[in-house]
């Protein structure tokens, strides 16, 4: 017969009883719960709204891309990769494609290069500072339908304004509306002017967040405006630029309103001069063919160019970014070169210079 003895430990001689376990209470596991599992639901809504209307419609459209689904009779037979293949050999797919990346480049590189100079004429001493900083947000409060009516009727080839004004100083007029290279300028400029002033804002901000105690260092070395915002500002405002060349680049690749409604038909000319890929897309969706699984299929397409191209301008610019000077070691020499000013002035000594310098201070003795 088996003999059972018992869990307990044995007190030992001479010692304290041992202590009863303790109960843990409700209200305990409760603060432990709360401590475990708050963190995840404060940041839950976002990952909800994304599922919704972010992956849910990104996985239904590479389900409808492998169908034959029209939009009167609905889903139809697997197709497998046909939709795609179709999707290639039309030409128009093509032209959207370059028509595409010539608005792209013609709107991004001008738009980053005037918003960061804006921003850096924003970060001086002005008057009604926050005037001029708000005043550069209006473009983006207008509507895109406004602003492509707009436009639509500053560029028309008859009786617009741009071409009234070249006409007055003896220019010929510009077929805005039959020209490619044209039409992609003016609808370059209408996403210019939304967009430029929202940028500006941006590299504003990270310009605000730049130790002054860095300008002072660089105007004690003689250092000018120019050379300020080359060497000083440009530096350390690096990731800002990382953020603002992607978002730029996403938002490039997905024109559609100014497009549209770049002329009265909206489907990007007559002979589809400036139709872009999205604008495809609307055209095989809701134009002539009605085909919902070639739709998907240029959608899908068109999400895996942009993610290529997101993280060529991520590793482009973050090789850029590495190879300056880093912001840690900017404030050290900076320091050191206080501390030896500092020291100086005790000792009634000059301060240590630099080798650049003391290079020019020589040039200009000499």
């Amino acid at each position: 017969m088996a003999v059972t003895t018992s869990a307990k430990p044995t007190p030992r001689l001479g010692g304290p009883a041992p202590r009863a376990p303790r109960r843990v209470g409700f209200s305990q596991k409760l603060s432990r719960w709360d401590v475990k599992i708050s963190p995840y639901l404060y940041i839950s809504p976002f990952f909800v709204f994304f599922a919704l209307t972010g992956l849910f419609p990104l996985i239904y459209t590479a389900v409808v891309s492998v169908y034959e689904w029209n939009l009167l009779g609905g889903q139809g037979d697997f197709v497998g990769a046909q939709n795609y293949l179709d999707v290639l050999d039309q030409p128009h797919f093509w032209k959207s494609l370059g028509n595409t990346f010539s608005i792209f480049l013609l709107s991004s590189i001008p738009q980053l290069f005037v918003a960061i100079t804006i921003a850096a004429l924003l970060d001086q001493n002005l008057r009604n500072a926050t005037f001029w900083r708000m005043g550069v947000l209006i473009p983006y409060v207008v509507a895109p339908i406004a602003v492509s009516l707009i436009f639509g009727r500053l560029y028309a080839d008859q009786s617009g304004l741009i071409n009234g004004l070249l006409t007055v100083i003896g220019l010929d007029p510009v077929a805005w509306h039959s020209d490619r290279f044209a039409s992609h300028v003016a609808i370059a400029s209408m996403v210019n002017y939304r967009w430029t002033g929202y940028n500006a804002l941006i590299f504003l901000a990270a310009m605000q967040a730049v130790p002054r105690e860095l300008y002072e260092a660089a105007t004690i070395d003689g250092a000018g405006r120019w050379r300020q915002f080359v060497s000083v500002t440009v530096p350390q405002i690096r990731a800002t630029i990382i953020f603002v060349v992607i978002t730029s680049s996403i938002g490039g690749l997905q024109i559609f309103d100014e497009v549209r409604l770049f002329d009265t038909g909206g489907l990007g000319g007559a002979d589809r001069q400036w139709m872009t890929t999205v604008l495809y897309m609307y055209d095989v969706a809701w134009g002539n063919q009605r085909n919902f699984g070639r739709a998907a299929a240029v959608a899908w397409m068109l999400f895996v160019l942009i993610v290529l191209i997101g993280l060529i301008n991520f590793m482009v610019t973050r090789s850029i970014s590495t190879s300056g000077p880093s912001a840690p070691k900017v404030k050290r020499a900076v320091t050191r070169r206080l501390l030896a000013e500092a020291k100086a002035a005790g000792t009634g000594r000059p301060a240590p210079q630099p080798a650049a310098t003391t290079t020019n201070t020589a040039r200009r003795e000499s």
